[in-house]
């Protein structure tokens, strides 16, 4: 969080970045941050797209997003890591500290790990001095859910069999999320599927919990859409912390009660931002 915007309002703001490799998503990131840079703080690299460009071009996104005080997120990739084993973990770590990335995010749920072993990645990104943002979801596989008397930390779970089947389960989403907390991340992101992905459908009642539990400091909500945007303004005022699009940003701002100049120019529409 930068410095004037701590004095003003607590709130962190982080949008999409580029999804593909051309360079106009470049030009057309430097002309977006550009106009709206004042009002973000953070940049993501959305599905991956950071696996799929040259280091030099991710080097030259890093550098301008810091150029406009705004810190770089890798987005939910380390997944696909771990395949190659721990060791490779830990080399992309390093890597996304050499190429200017400041926070790395983690998918609990695309991890497929014992809690533990996110505990440990966790600690393992803070060690390289980097920030550490696991991303939760508020439904699991229901072999992931432990059966009642078996949730106090250090008890033996039996192993079961894997499976597909879904359930909601936002207790067990708080208790990982404030271990995560324990062990050193900076943030917890909140999964918008089955929470806030639409206005019409948004559950206040698990967005109430969340925050009641983890505070808004150390949670943030990703977005779908203007709607929700503003509920979440609305309902908890300019200290939430949200996960959105480009498009979004200026309505935000003007729902925080910022003073917008009038200098701004009009924001083009991006194809490589939309979702």
């Amino acid at each position: 969080m930068r410095g004037w915007r701590e004095e003003v309002v607590a709130l962190s703001l982080e949008m999409r970045s580029p999804c593909y490799t051309f360079r106009p998503a470049h030009h057309a990131l430097q002309e977006i941050l550009d106009n709206i840079g004042p009002f973000v703080d953070g940049l993501k690299f959305s599905g991956g797209s950071h696996s799929l460009m040259g280091k030099e071009l991710i080097r030259e996104i890093t550098d301008l997003a810091h150029k406009h005080d705004m810190y770089v997120s890798t987005g939910d990739w380390a997944e696909h890591l771990l395949r190659q084993g721990p060791s490779s973990f830990k080399q992309y770590v390093e890597e996304c500290k050499e190429l200017g990335f400041d926070t790395i995010e983690l998918n609990a749920g695309s991890l497929k790990l014992p809690e533990e072993a996110i505990l440990r990645l966790v600690r393992l990104i803070k060690n390289t001095g980097l920030r550490a943002k696991p991303l939760f979801s508020v439904k699991f596989d229901s072999s992931d859910i432990p059966a009642a008397g078996d949730r106090a930390f250090g008890a033996y779970i039996a192993p079961v069999k894997q499976s597909s089947e879904r359930v909601e389960d936002i207790d067990l989403l708080i208790r990982r999320a404030e271990r995560c907390l324990e062990a050193g991340a900076d943030m917890i992101m909140i999964d918008a599927d089955d929470v806030c992905q639409h206005a019409d459908s948004l559950r206040a009642d698990l967005i109430a919990k969340i925050v009641g539990r983890l505070g808004l400091e150390r949670t943030m909500f990703e977005t779908s859409g203007a709607n929700t945007s503003e509920w979440f303004v609305k309902r908890y005022g300019p200290r939430v912390n949200l996960f959105a699009d480009h498009s979004e940003v200026m309505n935000l701002e003007r729902l925080r009660g910022l003073d917008v100049r009038r200098s701004v120019r009009p924001l083009l529409p991006s194809p490589f931002f939309l979702m």
